[in-house]
């Protein structure tokens, strides 16, 4: 009887658990699909801007800057920004970028070279300190990053480079490429990489529209406003990605533990059954061994 009892206690558990998991998976699914579309809005804005920092740069000829060429000097230390998430329940999405960050980190320090930690995301700030690695700054964004909160902090980061504090600022963040693939990558935000394509269609074509455009101002003045512009974006698209990233592996996992919670309320109910009908055999010869007893 003891066994049946505790059987009935566990299959109510499970229920509670896939209801839960359940409820998570529908607000994971939604969060997902606000967060898609804020991601993809953005690419279009973020691939002109780009085509249009390429321009630019092919009308400003001779143009120098730290944020495009590097630092005049060398000072043997990087940023390292991790964006991870608040809360768990999303898979593998923290584990595999703070592992990816982790490795980064101890490559530099194996190169000689020092670094600045910052991240973004509770999971991060609670592995780093369990790994007893110091957290120069945090930044508290949520699963909604808006570009005002993102611009300052590029803004600080521009800043801090021009003043030659870093050689190199480096975000490690997953990259979102479909529903079923996301993928940690380690992104260097300065100095910028914006070399033309090597692709020889790619220069044609950008040759041919160089003769459709006159820039007002010049392509240098341009270029001092576009780029921070570029940064300040490629910064906020890796918070969106992430953020896209943890919403779908949450799901997914959701989605499993809803199904495990399902089939293994599945198993305890046939073990109910066996239970129970063990119980009534029982007591069925117990009752049929009285009544032959009192013949």
């Amino acid at each position: 009887m003891a066994q049946i009892r505790e059987i009935k206690k566990r299959i109510g558990a499970v229920k509670t658990i896939a209801r839960i998991t359940k409820t998570m998976q529908m607000i994971a699914t939604a969060k997902f699909t606000s967060a898609l579309q804020k991601a993809e809005s953005s690419k279009p804005y973020a691939a002109c801007l780009d085509d249009m920092v390429r321009q630019a740069a092919s009308a400003a000829e001779g143009y120098e800057s730290k944020l495009i060429n590097g630092p005049d000097q060398k000072v043997g230390r990087e940023l390292v920004l991790v964006i991870c998430s608040d809360r768990g329940l999303c898979g593998a999405y923290n584990g595999n970028v703070l592992r990816t960050g982790l490795n980064y980190l101890r490559e530099l320090g194996a190169n000689g070279i020092n670094y600045d930690l910052e991240i973004s995301g509770k999971k991060a700030a609670g592995y780093f300190k369990f790994q007893k690695m110091e957290v120069s700054q945090r930044h508290d964004l949520g699963d909604k990053p808006s570009y005002e909160d993102v611009s300052a902090i590029a803004a600080d980061y521009i800043k801090r480079y021009m003043d030659g504090e870093y050689d190199a600022i480096r975000i490690i963040s997953m990259h979102f490429i479909s529903t079923s693939r996301q993928m940690p990558e380690i992104k260097q935000l300065l100095p910028m990489t914006h070399a033309p394509s090597s692709d020889e269609a790619d220069s044609n074509d950008s040759r041919e529209r160089q003769s459709y455009y006159d820039f007002l101002p010049s392509g240098k003045e341009l270029l001092d406003e576009l780029l921070p512009l570029t940064i300040k974006t490629a910064l906020l698209q890796a918070f969106n990605e992430s953020s896209v990233s943890e919403h779908i592996m949450r799901m997914i996992a959701m989605k499993a533990a809803t199904e495990n919670a399902k089939e293994f309320g599945s198993t305890l109910h046939r073990q109910f059954n066996r239970a129970r009908q063990g119980q009534i055999t029982t007591e069925l010869t117990e009752i049929v061994s009285g009544a032959a007893a009192l013949e």
